[in-house]
Order: C-alpha cells, then sequence, then structure tokens
C-alpha cells in the first residue's frame, strides 16, 4: 500500500473521531430535552420513569437542572470534539509523536466511556457508535504502526 493512502488512514479515522464528538455535543447542547435521547438506560438507571420523577413537586425544577447539565455535557463534548479536528488538521498527524500523544489520549478515554457505559448504562443507544468510534481508533492505530515501518 502506498505510503500517502496509509497516512490518510491514519488522520481521517481520527478526524471522523472528532467529527462525531462534535456532532454529539450539538445535539447535546441544542436538544430541548436532551436527557430524553437516552430515555430507556436513563429511567433503568434511575429505577423509575421521567414522568414519576417529574410529577412530584419537589423535582418541579429538575428538568431545568438536567437542561444544564446535559448542556455542560454537549458543551464539553463539542470542545473536545473541535479540539480533534483542530489537532488533526494542524498536525496531520504526520509525526509519531503526533500520533501517539492523540492515540494514547484517546484510547483512555475510550476505556473511560466504555468503562461507564457497560457498569451503568448497557442498554445505551449509543453503545454501537462507541463500538464504531473503536474500530476507526482501532484502524489509525494500526495504520500508525504500519507507517512507521
Amino acid at each position: 500500500m502506498q505510503k500517502r493512502t496509509i497516512h490518510n488512514l491514519v488522520w481521517i479515522p481520527v478526524f471522523l473521531i472528532g467529527l462525531a464528538a462534535l456532532g454529539l455535543g450539538l445535539e447535546w447542547c441544542f436538544h430541548p430535552e436532551p436527557w430524553m435521547l437516552d430515555q430507556q438506560p436513563n429511567e433503568a438507571l434511575l429505577q423509575t420513569s421521567f414522568n414519576t420523577l417529574f410529577a412530584e413537586e419537589i423535582n418541579a425544577h429538575l428538568p431545568a437542572y438536567l437542561r444544564v447539565i446535559y448542556r455542560f455535557f454537549g458543551l464539553w463534548l463539542t470542545g473536545i470534539g473541535l479540539l480533534i479536528i483542530a489537532y488533526v488538521q494542524v498536525t496531520r498527524m504526520g509525526t509519531s509523536l503526533a500520533r501517539n500523544v492523540l492515540l494514547g489520549v484517546m484510547f483512555i478515554i475510550l476505556v473511560g466511556i466504555y468503562y461507564m457505559m457497560l457498569n451503568f448504562i448497557p442498554t445505551s443507544p449509543f453503545l454501537p457508535l462507541v463500538h464504531v468510534l473503536t474500530i476507526l481508533w482501532i484502524t489509525s492505530t494500526y495504520f500508525s504502526i504500519t507507517l512507521k515501518k
């Protein structure tokens, strides 16, 4: 395989991961009820429905609180996506240091995401997306190793 093709298979998957993070972050930022995006696993974790939870007078302001928490999470995810995109755009993952640092950090993040999802929200509709992101990461890592040779 040509070196240029291998290099593209290093940076393009990581760029796609950045785009996915950006898209998900924006979705959580602008969705009117972002906790409903993964309603079923959230209700399973809470062991009650949102309707029951919000019906209690003491929880009258809980939707506003959840909106702030999810928007903060969305902002964080948007920022991570933009940072990944910017890093890949600036470095094009052209040096082993650039590749190793970003792929190493992304590995730690993916392990953390899997830990949280599998232990707390295993029925999340976002789990298949995390599998796709992992495949992209593995692709980039494999071709990064191939590029060094």
